[in-house]
């Protein structure tokens, strides 16, 4: 019984030294970060504009990725008993991932920059020869001779004032037998009118003389004071 006592109070003695080892491991497991910080990487080596803006779309999806990544880990961060070194190593995680991006950013868009001033300079360079072999050409060319200058004829005569002249007069001769005309016509038309009253003036007297005329006859005939020659009714 006494050997069974020893050897229990010696486990229990070898487990108590061994307990604050136990804490500290798992203390320095809590606070190591899901995985290790990625070391700088240098981007891809870029040969053309197209692979250019192939990495700038892949480098706008990869933040979005980065900044949802950063999301999760600070959940998780919230989670744990070292919230501050957890949330520290997501921040630097976020950091490095970034600037990762941003160098591959930066590379494309300076070799975009660049074949963009190298097609500029092609550009000057080709318009630079034409012009230097369209002068060589020009200089190789004899010069035209000078065309010889056409005599100019003498002045004519200016004719438009006389016609103007004559379209005047017959236009204020044609203009005085308008009017000369319209008199006339207007006279005529008077005299019409004059005569055209004076008849049918004459007919209303007829008209008037035959009709007391007839109310005298019939008045006679009525007294019987009618008389035998029917053309004294007229």
């Amino acid at each position: 019984m006494k050997s069974d006592f020893v050897t229990d109070t010696r486990a229990a003695r070898a487990a108590s030294a061994l307990l604050p080892a136990l804490l500290l491991t798992a203390l320095l497991s809590a606070c190591a970060g899901p995985e290790p910080v990625a070391r700088d990487v240098p981007p891809p080596p870029v040969t053309s504009v197209a692979q250019a803006d192939q990495q700038l779309a892949a480098v706008a999806r990869e933040r979005v990725a980065i900044e949802a990544r950063f999301a999760e880990r600070e959940r998780v961060c919230y989670d744990k008993f070292f919230v501050n070194r957890c949330l520290d190593d997501a921040k630097e995680h976020r950091r490095t991932a970034l600037a990762a991006q941003r160098a591959i950013e930066v590379q494309a868009e300076r070799f975009k920059r660049q074949a963009i001033a190298d097609e500029r300079d092609r550009n000057v360079a080709e318009a630079e020869r034409r012009f230097e072999e369209q002068d060589a050409r020009m200089a190789a060319e004899p010069p035209k001779p000078a065309p010889t200058p056409t005599p100019v004829p003498p002045p004519r005569k200016p004719v438009a004032p006389g016609r103007i002249a004559e379209r005047d007069a017959r236009l204020r001769t044609a203009q005085q037998q308008e009017a000369a005309d319209a008199g006339k016509r207007a006279q005529n038309v008077r005299d019409y009118e004059a005569r055209k009253a004076e008849a049918e003036e004459r007919q209303r007297k007829v008209a008037q003389r035959k009709a007391e005329k007839a109310a005298k006859a019939a008045q006679d005939a009525k007294d019987g004071k009618g008389t035998k020659d029917p053309a004294a009714i007229k």
